[in-house]
C-alpha cells in the first residue's frame, strides 16, 4: 500500500472512531497540562490511525502519542505528523468543524497531506507535485484499495466574491484583528469568516478564502497536513516574521505565527 493510500485509510478510520463517540452523550472530556481538552474520541482516533501508519515503518509524531525527545527526533529525516482530532473544542460544541490531520514530512517540509472532515464526509489530500484535491461523500466505512478519485476539480476552485479572510473560531487574537485591518486598507472591506480546525487552511486551498492569518499559538500537528494541501494548490504558508515557509520537526513543536496566502 503506497503512503498516500495508507494515510487516507488511516484518516478515514480515525474519523469513523470519532463519529462513534460524537453520536453518544459521553465524550469523556478531561483537561491536559496545557489546559486544552482531551476526549475519548482523540484517543480512539489516535489508536485507529496508528494501526495503519505503523505499517509504513516511519516514525510518528502524534499529538496524542508519545513525544520522543528532540535528540531522537532530529535523526528522523522522514516522519508522520498527526493530529487525530483537530478542533477538539469544536467537537465538544458539536458544530462539526473538526478534522483528522495526517502529514508526511521530509527534511522539515510537509510533502504529503491528508485532512478528513468526518461530519461532512469530505477528504482533502495532496502528494508531492501532483496537486491538491477534494473528494466528497467519503464513507467512514470505506477502506480504499486505491486513491479515491477527486470529484471536484484540482484545487483551488475559482470563486467570485469579496476579499475573504478566514480566522479561528476559538482563538482570534488582537494581532490577527490588527492584520485584518491592514488588509482592508489594501483590498477594501473584507469578509471575515470564523471556522474551526484545519478547515481554515482548506478553505484557502480550495479558493473559498484568500488568506488565513494566524497570530496565535498552534502546534506542528495542527498545520502540517494543511500546509501540504495549501502548497499543492499553489498557495504558501509563510512565517509572519521572516516570510519563510513554516518548517517541521523542530526542537520546539510550537509553530511561529504564520499567514496562508497566494
Amino acid at each position: 500500500m503506497n503512503q498516500l493510500l495508507l494515510a487516507i485509510n488511516a484518516a478515514v478510520s480515525g474519523g469513523k472512531e470519532i463519529l462513534k463517540i460524537y453520536e453518544t452523550e459521553d465524550f469523556g472530556v478531561e483537561m491536559k497540562g496545557d489546559n486544552s481538552p482531551l476526549t475519548k474520541a482523540d484517543k480512539a482516533a489516535h489508536k485507529a490511525i496508528m494501526e495503519y501508519l505503523v505499517q509504513s515503518n516511519i516514525p510518528v509524531l502524534s499529538e496524542e502519542g508519545k513525544h520522543d525527545s528532540y535528540s531522537t527526533r532530529k535523526e528522523w529525516s522522514t516522519l508522520w505528523i498527526v493530529d487525530p482530532l483537530d478542533g477538539t473544542k469544536e467537537f465538544i460544541k458539536r458544530n462539526g468543524e473538526f478534522t483528522v490531520n495526517i502529514a508526511l514530512v521530509k527534511d522539515g517540509k510537509p510533502v504529503m497531506g491528508v485532512i478528513y472532515v468526518p461530519v461532512r464526509k469530505t477528504l482533502y489530500f495532496s502528494a508531492s507535485e501532483e496537486g491538491a484535491f477534494k473528494t466528497v461523500e467519503v464513507s467512514s466505512e470505506t477502506v480504499f484499495d486505491e486513491v479515491p478519485m477527486a470529484i471536484s476539480q484540482k484545487l483551488p476552485i475559482s470563486a467570485e466574491r469579496p476579499f475573504t479572510i478566514v480566522g479561528s473560531r476559538s482563538h482570534m487574537s488582537l494581532e490577527t484583528e490588527d492584520y485584518i485591518k491592514s488588509l482592508e486598507k489594501v483590498h477594501g472591506k473584507a469578509e471575515v469568516m470564523s471556522v474551526g480546525s484545519s478547515l481554515k487552511i482548506c478553505m484557502v486551498a480550495e479558493g473559498a478564502a484568500d488568506e488565513y492569518p494566524r497570530f496565535a499559538p498552534t502546534m506542528e500537528w495542527d498545520t502540517a497536513a494543511g500546509q501540504a494541501i495549501a502548497e499543492g494548490a499553489g498557495f504558501r504558508m509563510l512565517r509572519a516574521d521572516t516570510n519563510d515557509s513554516v518548517e517541521y520537526n523542530k526542537e520546539d513543536l510550537l509553530n511561529p505565527w504564520f499567514i496562508v496566502k497566494r
